[in-house]
């Protein structure tokens, strides 16, 4: 029998080493995020880190730009089920299955509450190269017409 957790239906972990690798993962500062973060800063952009999502308890942007109102989640390939690099496990495949599920869910939910509330939302995957997810970050800003994004060559909306 399975038995849901507090966490809005997400499924306990069926055994002690699923609880062990989850709780082992970090939330926050991983290599990826520190990487962009660094690459962000050595541009002059300035920015928030692990800001709360208004009104929606226990989720959290990685990076926020609140004047422009444009959060960015890194995200993990194997937590977030990147298309492109899934390995799902072998050993409680339908377990996994379902938490893998309700990731993505969760990433789907929280992008359409900022959307709804004026913000936008990007996404970087953790196999994204450093320039890229960079150039992905100022192209967004741009479209915000954040200045330093502007004056780094990308197209806003003119004014």
């Amino acid at each position: 029998m399975e038995t849901k957790d507090s966490r809005g239906g997400v499924p306990s972990p069926r055994d002690a080493n699923a609880r062990r690798v989850m709780v082992a993962q970090r939330n926050r500062d991983t290599a990826p995020e520190l990487a962009l973060r660094r690459a962000l800063h050595s541009l002059g952009f300035r920015y928030r880190v692990n800001l709360p999502i208004p009104g929606m308890p226990r989720r959290r942007a990685d990076v926020t730009f609140t004047r422009w109102r444009t959060a960015v989640f890194v995200q993990g390939c194997f937590w977030h089920a990147c298309q492109k690099h899934l390995h799902a496990p072998k050993h409680n495949s339908e377990w996994w299955r379902q938490k893998l599920e309700g990731n993505v869910r969760r990433d789907e939910e929280t992008d359409a509450h900022l959307v709804h509330l004026g913000w936008l939302p990007l996404r970087i995957w953790e196999h994204e190269g450093v320039d890229d997810a960079v150039g992905r970050v100022t192209a967004a800003l741009a479209t915000r017409d954040h200045p330093r994004a502007l004056r780094l060559g990308c197209q806003g909306t003119a004014k």
